[in-house]
């Protein structure tokens, strides 16, 4: 068995910072002589730079990503008894946004290939109690966007991007959060333009919707004091604007850097024999006339759980996404559902494994997580005690 001496952390914020640390403490600094921390012209422009990059009209900061998926399905009327398709396999607050509001995910399985929801699979669940879908554009690589907003405009449907993961990402030409009636991006500070807090942008290119999303993100209240609906304090600090400002023109050169290393990997794992037929590692696949970007880079693992507890006994970085599909959280057992009603999405969290992917990673460093996972499956494994 290998000896590996150094540590590859999953994540290392500390690397990038250290490049743009002049950079970050300018836009802070700006902010603190303003004296102007809610909304203001730090948000103003933030919002303005963010629509140019993803090709949209309108941007819209808000407080997270999960607040811009809550704001979103406000800003089009969803009520209590509604349905909303979606994922089983995502984070929480895909759903949860939707629980939230009264609203009923209705989930539809995953394509095992892209771990996307399976679009083949949306049309089937529309009843007459849908309102809209959301996409989720997973680990960075956007949903088969074509067939599902066909589905939608067959029926009436808004769709709402949930684009949380994938700032940049592209589907034939078109850039994630343009495509749908509305994207949702989240700027939390471990995505691969993240703040440092709490942050998030809804996208459109309906000024309609914009203006009702500014409306509701500050309660409703226009003019000042005066309310003709009930929103939430949605509202973006103009800090954390400030530094997605400040790291916004560095993001395609973090994004070619986790392209380069997805690629990396993909080789050394199919010269070491981990992939393709019998091995024990299987990668997600990336479709043609997309750019992924690599927010994560997810392999699925046989005996991942016994793999990844050998990763961090040799201080490698990974982690599950996500450990158990929605459809099988205690919340939504009131939706009835069962075990083996969406098997893509219970085997993807069973068996996927997150590896270290940042744009500061090195060669050796890549070498390194594949010469132990392949040592992982030679047996290696056997000579540590697992806890």
């Amino acid at each position: 068995m290998r000896k590996f001496k150094d540590s590859v952390p999953f994540l290392d914020l500390k690397i990038q910072y250290s490049a743009i640390r002049g950079e970050i403490q300018t836009a802070m600094q700006r902010v603190i002589e303003s004296q102007m921390f809610i909304l203001g012209p730090e948000v103003t422009a933030l919002e303005a730079e963010i629509a140019e990059y993803c090709k949209c009209s309108y941007g819209i900061g808000v407080s997270s990503g999960t607040d811009a998926l809550l704001v979103s399905l406000m800003a089009i009327g969803i009520q209590p008894g509604d349905e909303i398709i979606t994922t089983p396999y995502t984070f929480f607050a895909t759903a949860g946004s939707i629980a939230r509001l009264g609203a009923t995910p209705v989930f539809v399985d995953i394509d095992p290939g892209t771990f996307n929801i399976d679009a083949e699979g949306v049309d089937a669940a529309v009843t007459s109690r849908t309102k809209a879908i959301i996409p989720v554009h997973l680990f960075g690589q956007v949903a088969e966007m074509n067939q599902i907003i066909e589905v939608a405009s067959r029926h009436g449907l808004r769709v709402i991007e949930d684009a949380a993961q994938a700032i940049g990402a592209e589907y034939k030409g078109r850039r994630a959060g343009s495509i749908g009636d509305l994207g949702c991006f989240s700027f939390f500070p471990s995505k691969n333009l993240g703040a440092f807090g709490d942050g998030g942008m809804v996208t459109t290119n309906d000024p309609d919707l914009a203006d009702r999303v500014r409306l509701l993100r500050n309660h409703g209240g226009r003019p000042k004091y005066v309310h003709g609906v009930v929103g939430g304090n949605f509202r973006l600090d103009a800090i954390q604007a400030a530094v997605v400002r400040a790291k916004l023109p560095h993001l395609d050169g973090w994004i070619e850097g986790r392209q380069r290393n997805a690629s990396l990997y993909r080789r050394q794992f199919a010269e070491a024999g981990l992939t393709g037929g019998e091995g024990p590692v299987s990668l997600s696949v990336e479709l043609p006339e997309r750019r992924h970007i690599y927010n994560q880079f997810v392999i699925r693992a046989h005996q991942r759980d016994e793999l990844a507890a050998f990763l961090a006994a040799h201080q490698i970085g990974a982690e599950i996404y996500y450990p158990l599909s929605l459809h099988q959280q205690e919340c939504f057992a009131g939706l009835g559902l069962q075990e083996g009603d969406h098997p893509h999405s219970e085997k993807a969290a069973k068996e996927s494994l997150a590896l270290p992917i940042y744009p500061e990673l090195t060669p050796p460093m890549i070498e390194r997580v594949v010469s132990c996972i392949q040592d992982f499956y030679q047996g290696a494994a056997r000579l540590l005690p697992l806890k």
